[in-house]
C-alpha cells in the first residue's frame, strides 16, 4: 500500500521533473527506515537516464519540498532510475532492447505455441520479429500480451 504522502510528493514532483525534461515514475516513501526514505524514480524518455539527471532532479526538488513541509523530520530523499524494465512497452524499450532474448507470451495459441522465446528483432504495428535460432518468425502484435526480457535463448 503506497504511503498517503506518495500522491502529493508526486503532484508536487512532475513539473519540476517536466521542466528538466524528464518522467517521474514513481514515488516510494520507506517509513521503516530511520530515517525514513522518500525514494523518486525518474526516466529521462529522450536516452538512458543518467546520474546528471538524478543529480539535477534532486537539486531542484530537495528545496521545494523542505518549503512545502510535507515530511514534518528528517528524511533521506533518494532520486534514481527505476531500472531496466522487465515487461516492454515503448518504442524506446523496444529500440533500446534490439538482440536482447526476450519471451513473447500470446493471449491464445499462434501456430501451435502460447509462448516464444528468442532475440528481439524488431516491432512495427503489425508485428513482434524474434529470431529463433537463425529463423526469424513475426508474431502477428493484436496477438501479443507480453514482451518480457529474459537471460536466456
Amino acid at each position: 500500500m503506497a504511503h498517503p504522502l506518495a500522491p502529493l510528493i508526486l503532484e508536487l514532483s512532475t513539473p519540476i521533473a517536466e521542466g528538466l525534461g524528464l518522467d517521474v515514475v514513481e514515488v516510494i516513501f520507506h517509513t521503516h527506515y530511520n530515517p525514513p526514505v522518500l525514494r523518486v524514480n525518474i526516466c529521462n524518455p529522450n536516452q538512458d537516464t543518467s546520474l546528471d539527471d538524478c543529480e539535477k532532479m534532486s537539486l531542484a526538488l530537495e528545496p521545494i519540498l523542505d518549503q512545502a513541509q510535507l515530511i514534518p523530520n528528517a528524511y533521506v530523499l533518494e532520486v534514481s532510475s527505476p531500472g531496466v524494465p522487465q515487461i516492454l512497452s515503448s518504442d524506446r524499450e523496444f529500440t533500446s532492447f534490439k538482440g536482447f532474448n526476450v519471451l513473447v507470451t500470446t493471449t491464445e495459441s499462434w501456430q501451435g505455441h502460447s509462448q516464444w522465446s528468442g532475440r528481439l528483432i524488431s516491432r512495427n504495428l503489425e508485428t513482434i520479429k524474434l529470431n529463433l535460432k537463425g529463423r526469424t518468425i513475426s508474431i502477428p502484435r493484436h496477438l501479443v500480451s507480453t514482451v518480457k526480457l529474459t537471460e536466456s535463448d
